[in-house]
């Protein structure tokens, strides 16, 4: 793999080799298995892979969490190094690079607005919006790939591409766990020991719930998932929202799922001072 900073010289690298098409994996880096995970299904389906390692202001609605957000650049790159080839790239930029001028973009996602983690983050789509396309239009990438646990991100890009006609296929990737079933996430390794040992609970409650869903109506999921959740001190619920998964718009009642449609139940929780989200299908 090479590693590379500026535009000029990722441009120059992909240019010469010339192989299509061109799969892009971004990241804000402290990799983890479900990143490499990404990597693999870029690898599979792309003769040359870029994974970017940018840490996107634009997007941290909240000072304090950008700050505290983990970088660890030597690692990450040292695990990139077993998993790519060698025309692979690894863009890393700093943040004049991405933004030599203010990013005054504003983009408009209609219901993706209006829900989950854009009523708690204000601003934070807008500048997922803001360096998605950035990279697109630095690295003009065929492919590009996301994680599926970030469901309301994924979604969020898919309407960005709509939107301003681009030709970047979006690939959306399966959640990887870890063995307790914790949706694996760079913001784990912030976890206090205590906390973690008891955050596989989010994914087995949630999973319990989807499987009630013929069972029980909403209302009553929802409050199951607060309650067994809740039940472990140091762990709050902000949301779990059951929602179609096009406009990720909410069903109150189990009478408005119709079976053509696809459905997942999306939770955020407050594990001590840290926030995860996680997100399963749910089965009709």
């Amino acid at each position: 793999m090479k590693v590379v900073s500026t535009i000029k010289s990722l441009q120059k690298a992909i240019k010469s080799s010339e192989l299509s098409p061109l799969g892009l994996v971004p990241t804000m880096g402290a990799l983890h298995k479900g990143h490499l995970s990404l990597v693999r299904n870029a690898m599979a389906l792309c003769p040359q892979v870029v994974v970017s390692i940018f840490v996107n202001p634009t997007q941290f609605n909240d000072k304090k969490d950008l700050k505290n957000y983990p970088r660890c650049l030597n690692d990450d790159l040292n695990m990139l190094q077993e998993a790519l080839r060698g025309d692979d790239l690894v863009f890393t930029p700093d943040e004049k690079e991405i933004y030599p001028v203010e990013d005054r973009r504003v983009f408009l996602f209609g219901n993706l607005e209006n829900v989950m983690e854009a009523l708690r983050r204000p601003g934070h789509f807008n500048g997922v919006g803001q360096v998605v396309s950035r990279l697109f239009d630095i690295v003009k990438p065929d492919m590009a790939f996301f994680g599926q646990k970030d469901f309301q991100q994924l979604a969020v890009i898919k309407e960005l591409v709509r939107q301003t006609g681009s030709k970047v296929k979006i690939i959306g990737n399966p959640i990887i766990r870890e063995d307790d079933g914790l949706a694996m996430s760079s913001r784990n390794r912030l976890l206090d020991p205590e906390i973690r040992k008891k955050a596989g609970r989010i994914y087995s409650t949630i999973s319990a719930a989807a499987n009630m869903i013929n069972d029980h109506d909403i209302p009553y999921l929802v409050a199951y998932v607060v309650k067994n959740i809740e039940k472990s001190e140091g762990f709050k619920v902000e949301y779990f929202e059951i929602v179609d998964d096009l406009e990720l718009r909410p069903v109150a009642a189990r009478c408005e799922m119709k079976k053509e449609k696809r459905y997942y139940g999306c939770i955020a929780v407050k594990a001590g001072k840290i926030r995860l989200i996680d997100n399963i299908e749910i089965p009709l």
